[in-house]
Order: structure tokens, then sequence, then C-alpha cells
């Protein structure tokens, strides 16, 4: 199944990006369209699956308290989906990708001291089947969308 999305649903998408919370209202005005043609949008990407939740946007106050790595992580053959299961467990883990190049699968992980990251690290290294990995510390943020 092919999913449609217009310009007009990728402007809303960006918008609710921003602020998943804004009303049916603020959504038409933004958008410059009517609250009943907004509706109908949200629902038919809520029906198509492209939307599938609104979440809560912590601010950026508590964000910036977090340290926060990637670690790259190097998998044994045909393993993936057991470490990921097991990675889903982990408190601090915020995402983690199937990747191309030297490593198979790269972790977004968060905790809010050194120490606990450092643990969560380990965490992740215990997992049957992670090979090896190399963490990588995020400094700060330059620019997110």
């Amino acid at each position: 199944m092919t999913i449609r999305v217009t310009f007009k649903d990728q402007q809303l998408l960006s918008v609710l990006r921003g602020n998943a919370r804004a009303t049916t209202t603020e959504l038409a005005q933004l958008l410059g369209v009517s609250r009943s043609t907004v509706q109908k949008r949200l629902e038919r990407l809520e029906s198509e699956g492209v939307i599938s939740g609104y979440t809560v946007q912590l601010s950026s106050n508590y964000l910036d308290q977090e340290i926060k790595a990637h670690v790259m992580i190097t998998v044994s053959p045909r393993m993936t989906n057991d470490i990921i299961k097991d990675m889903e467990k982990l408190d601090g883990m915020r995402a983690v990708y199937s990747v191309s190049g030297p490593h198979d699968l790269i972790a977004e992980v968060a905790a809010m001291s050194v120490t606990d990251l450092d643990k969560m690290i380990d965490e992740i290294i215990a997992i049957d089947g992670v090979e090896r990995t190399v963490s990588s510390v995020i400094l700060s943020t330059r620019l997110k969308r």
C-alpha cells in the first residue's frame, strides 16, 4: 500500500513536529486552511499509519541535563533482532538504527550522569551477540528538527 502524502500534509506534519499539542484551530490558521480540512487530514494520516500517536515534547532545559551518546554496535550474524529486544528493555535507550558501513546498529542513549551512561554502555556490551561497540558522547546539539 502506497501512502499518499501531499505538500499540505507535509506542512501539517512539520507543524506537529514542533508542537504536537496544537489545536486544530491553531493548525488551520498556520496552514491557511479550514479547521475541518485539518481534521480530515489528521484522520486520514492517522488511518494510513503516517501519524501513530502524539507525544510529549520535553523542554530543552530538561534535555540539556541529559548526557547523550551514540553507540555504534557490531553484532554477531543473525542476532540483530534478539539484541534489539534486549536493548528495548534498557532505561535511557532513545532509538536504535540499522545502518550500513562498519557497524550494524547505532543506539542513541541518554543518562543523567556519566556514571549512569557508562553503566548503560556496559549493559549494551553485555548483551549476547554484541561483538563490539564504539561510543561517542554528544557534546551539544547544533541543529534538530
